[in-house]
């Protein structure tokens, strides 16, 4: 009995990629909710706090630093978050409810792409804020990082820490408002302990104690640490792995294309 072979579904060009890239960068562009809160915002609000005299003054109380100083990583922590909580599981998420991974599926474009497509264009946006904060902050008189080698390695974890969490609010959230509901239930608190509020030098220790087991504020942490020293220390970049290694389990073992 002869069995004839299945034919192979055709695959997609190298290139298709590239354009699937350029088609989400423009729709980032028509709903710029990730530009204005990963690029634009922090930058503004590190302008703004330049305004404030006594933000520019170095305080005892904060080891001798302004508190414009300490509001440089906090403001890329900031960044990195409204990237992770809306600008990535926000499109993900309209993109199930349109359908439009379930028209994808009959293409010979993997789903997948979709994915990384996404992944590219907010890294790319991570990546433009980072250098409009370091610049502004420079700008404004703030010390650039002191190691350049541990200030990437502890952006590289908190990117890798804080956006498997975006795509696990893109595996459980059901509509786009409602990965936006949890977004902002997620961010809150975490930029409490990030410190945009109350500096985290002038928490009580089981505040400090906490926000160290965040990942908002472990990232916060990695970061000024690599700004004012040689390298930041173990324990936040562990916490900043673990977080990645616990996020990407679950968003892979939840997210659903339909």
């Amino acid at each position: 009995m002869i069995t004839l072979a299945q034919p192979r579904p055709p695959t997609a060009p190298g290139a298709a990629f590239g354009q699937l890239v350029r088609n989400e960068a423009r729709l980032a562009w028509r709903q710029p909710t990730s530009l204005i809160g990963g690029l634009a915002l922090p930058t503004v609000l590190l302008v703004v706090f330049s305004l404030i005299p006594t933000f520019r003054q170095p305080q005892a109380s904060l080891g001798g630093f302004s508190p414009l100083d300490l509001y440089v990583p906090i403001l890329i922590g900031f960044s990195l978050a409204m990237l992770a909580l809306f600008g990535l599981p926000i499109p993900l998420v309209s993109y199930r409810e349109l359908r439009v991974l379930r028209r994808l599926s009959t293409t010979p474009v993997p789903p997948s792409w979709l994915l990384a497509a996404q992944g590219v264009v907010q890294l790319s946006v991570a990546l433009a804020g980072i250098a409009g904060i370091l610049a502004a902050g420079a700008a404004l008189g703030t010390p650039a990082p002191a190691s350049p080698g541990g200030f990437a390695l502890a952006v590289v974890l908190s990117i890798a820490g804080l956006f498997p969490l975006g795509l696990l609010i893109a595996a459980v959230a059901r509509t786009a408002n409602g990965a936006s509901v949890i977004g902002r239930l997620v961010l809150i608190p975490m930029l409490f302990f990030a410190g945009l509020w109350w500096p985290r030098e002038l928490m009580p220790a089981v505040l400090r104690d906490v926000s160290d087991y965040v990942p908002l504020g472990a990232a916060v942490e990695a970061i000024q640490d690599s700004m004012r020293g040689p390298f930041p220390p173990a324990a936040p970049l562990l916490v900043l792995t673990g977080y990645a290694v616990l996020f990407g389990f679950l968003a892979t073992h939840f997210f659903r294309w339909e």
